[in-house]
């Protein structure tokens, strides 16, 4: 793994361009709109995230699998690949590249099988998860293709700390737990994408300090940071929690997930 971001295939190749990304989606929202298109997203950034707690991984794999699975779809439309089967497949790689370890088939599989029978019925009503454990291991390789065997991810936490230490002031204790949801909040959108790590966790950090009337004016202007960028990646999750706001997932995202462009094979139950 590279030492550090600036060295990594992280920054080489995985910080992708706003204007590429909007174009390689452009045949999904010929289907869906924009909106439905994020809804989908923040549905299946929700799976991973219950998946991977049932699973009792660490958040570091939770994350990776969330990146491995928006880097797949911002180079692919969503009828590539089922998302029901991309997502526990990038939490089967996410564990071994993150020395977690590999989860035993039959445990992914059943893990599955309970999320969408117990938790998620209201987005799959009567369904099974319908994939096994071979299906996932052929997938896996279609993932590695197409991420070029890029596997290294830089998330903001461990940036995030650092920043909040160097705060200093007793404000870490404050601002750390505010701005850290915020990071996981961050998966729902497309920031882990087009921002470097560093710059999603001063983001998030920014935004704690407002949300706890902390003033950290004079520490960011000592910064050698692109403030019209922490502003973008701010604007990315301002524009999530309005989204959220009017969204009740239990009505909406069957219908969405229903019109979302399907694969041409299904598997058969």
């Amino acid at each position: 793994m590279a030492g550090n971001f600036w060295e990594s295939s992280h920054c080489a190749q995985w910080v992708l361009d706003k204007a590429d990304v909007a174009k390689e989606r452009a045949a999904d929202l010929q289907v869906l709109t924009d909106e439905e298109y994020q809804k989908v997203f923040i549905f299946y950034a929700s799976f991973i995230q219950m998946l991977g707690e049932q699973l009792k991984l660490r958040q570091q794999v939770i994350a990776s699998a969330t990146v491995f699975f928006k880097r797949f779809y911002a180079m692919n439309p969503l009828n590539t690949v089922d998302p029901l089967l991309m997502a526990p497949t990038c939490v089967f790689l996410a564990s071994k590249v993150e020395e977690y370890g590999v989860i035993p088939h039959n445990k992914l599989i059943n893990t599955c099988s309970s999320i969408i029978k117990n938790h998620l019925n209201y987005a799959f009503p009567g369904m099974e998860f319908p994939y096994r454990h071979q299906m996932i291991l052929e997938c896996e390789f279609y993932l590695l293709e197409n991420m070029d065997c890029c596997l290294v991810v830089f998330q903001p936490y461990r940036p995030l700390v650092q920043f909040c230490q160097d705060l200093g002031q007793g404000l870490e204790d404050t601002l750390l737990p505010v701005a850290w949801r915020f990071v996981n909040d961050s998966f729902r959108t497309d920031v882990c994408l087009l921002y470097p790590p560093f710059q999603i966790a001063l983001a998030c950090l920014h935004m704690a300090a407002v949300l706890m009337n902390k003033d950290i004016r004079s520490w960011f202007s000592e910064l050698a940071v692109d403030m019209e960028k922490i502003q973008e990646i701010t604007k990315h999750l301002i524009n999530l929690y309005d989204l959220w706001k009017g969204y009740d997932e239990k009505k909406e995202i069957a219908g969405t997930l229903q019109k979302m462009p399907k694969p041409k094979t299904q598997p058969s139950n």
